[in-house]
């Protein structure tokens, strides 16, 4: 902040008395910087900071990494209510990859499935095992961010495609506030969003988020119901020390993974499970804290820890066979699961001469345990034609069986990033992690690995970057995926080599990225049969992303991007040679808005519009079912009625396209990707 008082006189000149007593003493002008933050919010769909890259507050330019960031204005433009439609239209990321299977937030970064392990929240793992997991909010978030490529020294288990990382929404320095309702088809939320300082000095702040929602999956018989209620208060005593207190009640009802028979001819959106018994039910609770101290000279402190608690009821009738004389599958599962993680850092950054130096040391850590009640069994066969659900009462499941896991994970970091000139910047880092797990089915476990990470980021122009680095990841194989292995589990690791160019021009709100990348990982986990993985010997992918992010004027923005993966299981005794599953070639995105400034009576109205287009792709490794390319269609327009209301409309899928995102050649089902959905939203905001 910077503070200008105008004064009636120049140092040193005389000032004639009468004109002394004449004086009018003006009020302090305070002008507000707009400077940029690591974490957010944004005021446009281009970020320029971030923390994910490097744990450091870093210019994405400066990074020798690929980031992408979906800032809450993007998310807001475009009515985001998935993490899967949140990260639609961002580069290297294949999302929404078993279509009607809404039970998780499902996505590849790379092509490689980052789910279980690659999902973070304000920097720490929500790592998931067994069944008992959750889906994410994002009208709680204020950034999602993805970091590409092996990641493993900074953030410890994860496979080597990347993690996202998604921003809690915080308490702000200027009070602000907005409540809103949508409705559509099936659907009725409403929401509201405010908070600012609570005292005059700015020592204290808060925020509030809420949302609830009455609404289904389009599908007959689904539902999408939410409760999200999320608290956060800051303490600033001073300029040196913060402290944020994070915490949310989430509550999600929703439903079950369903398809329908490949080639029955029926329509998607037939429900062929139980309405009385399928369902996908969560309470989630958080509750954590952000603290940070600068002693000065260079020295600061950071801490950010979460603990989680979480518990699930699946249940699902499922494998409807065009014969209803076929018994289909049945399953239930009660989980519990509890996280803690914490993450300390001590970044210590000095210049000497031509140099500067940022050091950064950390030690985090994460406890996850997770207990389950599963049945397995059948439920009667149904005619696909011409469904009668017959109930719970045509459902036999089996004696129930108890699961657990808990794996307790230590790393300690070190990264140095050395800057010579402003123009070359060095970043090497290593990371120790001891894991320590305890698995109902295998026993106990104990895996060590030490990653390397070496960057190098050439400053060309203030404009231009060029950048290289190799990293390393490793991912111990644990819950869900090492109780039903074929064989005792390994632990799964990688290495990637990239180089890149980002642009940053002068003069415009932009950024272009161009990254080429090859990643390898041994020890791949893959399902093979149902409810049977096995790990392939390795799993090689080389490729090329293309984003460009521009916030051309007030009234124009665009957001392109295109992958290109040459993907491979390099070792494997039957899949040799063949192309990893759900792995598309070529995939790309565009998306443009538009804003017609108001005149009169009239106010702002936008247009925008956005394509996807995902290529053609397999269904299984031995590539024996081939999925079609898709192209769909996304819209909006939103007109601000008056200065704090608008009213806007957004549309998904909007031509309604048909199109298989999985098939299960097990029971040959199909499952269909998101149809068509229209919202409307009106908003007031203060």
């Amino acid at each position: 902040m910077i503070t200008a008082t105008l004064l009636m006189a120049v140092e040193g000149a005389a000032v004639p008395q009468a004109a002394a007593q004449n004086a009018v003493t003006l009020d302090t002008i305070v002008v507000s910087g707009g400077a940029e933050s690591a974490v957010g919010p944004d005021e446009t769909i281009v970020a320029v900071r971030t923390a994910s890259g490097s744990k450091t507050d870093t210019p994405i330019v400066d990074l020798s990494a690929s980031v992408s960031v979906i800032t809450e204005e993007d998310l807001a433009r475009r009515n985001v209510k998935t993490l899967d439609q949140a990260l639609g239209y961002t580069s290297g990321v294949t999302t929404d990859l078993y279509g009607s299977d809404d039970r998780y937030d499902f996505y590849q970064i790379r092509g490689f499935y980052q789910s279980g392990n690659g999902s973070y929240r304000d920097g720490l793992p929500m790592r998931v095992q067994g069944y008992t997991g959750a889906r994410l909010e994002p009208y709680g978030m204020q950034r999602i961010e993805v970091l590409k490529g092996s990641t493993s020294t900074l953030y410890g288990l994860n496979a080597p495609g990347g993690l996202v990382n998604s921003i809690t929404k915080r308490p702000t320095e200027e009070k602000f506030g907005e409540v809103y309702t949508t409705a559509g088809d099936g659907h009725v939320e409403a929401g509201t969003d405010f908070g600012g300082p609570i005292d005059d000095a700015g020592v204290w702040s808060y925020r509030f988020t809420a949302k609830a929602q009455d609404g289904d999956n389009v599908a007959d018989h689904t539902q999408d119901d939410r409760i999200y209620v999320a608290p956060a208060l800051t303490w600033s005593p001073t300029d040196a020390t913060s402290l944020t207190i994070l915490a949310d009640y989430y509550k999600r009802d929703g439903n079950a993974s369903h398809g329908i028979p490949l080639g029955s001819g029926i329509d998607p959106n037939t429900f062929l499970g139980e309405p009385d018994f399928d369902k996908t039910n969560t309470v989630e609770k958080n509750i954590g804290w952000l603290f940070s101290h600068d002693f000065g000279s260079g020295l600061q402190f950071r801490q950010t820890a979460r603990y989680t608690d979480l518990e699930m009821a699946l249940e699902s009738v499922y494998g409807a066979n065009v014969n209803p004389a076929v018994d289909r599958s049945a399953y239930s599962v009660d989980g519990d699961a509890q996280r803690f993680g914490i993450d300390n850092q001590l970044e210590f950054d000095r210049r000497f001469n031509r140099f500067r130096s940022r050091t950064l040391v950390g030690l985090d850590y994460t406890h996850t345990a997770t207990d389950e009640v599963r049945r397995y069994g059948t439920a009667s066969g149904i005619d696909v034609y011409n469904p009668v659900y017959c109930g719970t009462g045509c459902i036999t499941l089996g004696a129930p069986s108890g699961w657990s896991g808990e794996q307790n994970a230590t790393g300690v970091y070190l990264q140095e990033e050395l800057t010579l000139d402003e123009r070359w910047i060095l970043t090497l880092g290593g990371r120790y992690d001891h894991v320590e797990a305890a698995d109902s089915t295998y026993g106990d476990s104990q895996e060590n690995a030490f990653t390397k990470r070496a960057g190098l980021t050439f400053k060309a122009t203030d404009e231009v970057s060029l950048y290289a680095n190799y990293s390393e990841s490793f991912e111990p194989v644990s819950g869900y995926t090492a109780s039903i292995l074929s064989r005792a589990p390994e632990p799964q690791t990688g290495t990637q080599y990239e180089a890149g160019i980002k642009y940053r021009p002068e003069g415009m709100n932009a950024l272009f990225t161009l990254a080429a990348f090859d990643l390898t990982q041994d020890n791949v986990s893959y399902l093979v049969s149902p409810g049977v993985y096995d790990q392939l010997g390795q799993v090689r992918v080389r490729g090329i992303e293309l984003e460009a992010k521009m916030a051309l004027s007030e009234r124009l923005n665009l957001n392109a991007a295109y992958t290109y993966l040459n993907a491979e299981i390099a070792k494997d005794s039957s899949n040799a040679g063949n192309r990893p599953y759900l792995t598309p070639e070529h995939s790309a995105s565009l998306w443009m808005d538009y804003t017609i400034p108001g005149q009169g009576t009239f106010g702002d109205l936008m247009f925008g519009a956005g394509v996807r287009y995902i290529g053609s792709r397999f269904a299984d490794n031995g590539n024996t079912y081939k999925l079609d390319a898709t192209t769909v269609v996304d819209a909006m327009v939103n007109y601000r009625v008056t200065e704090d209301v608008s009213l806007a409309v957004n549309a998904t899928n909007l031509f309604d396209e048909q199109y298989v995102n999985y098939y299960s050649s097990f029971d040959n089902t199909a499952f269909y990707g998101d149809r068509r959905t229209v919202m409307a939203t009106l908003k007031y905001t203060w």
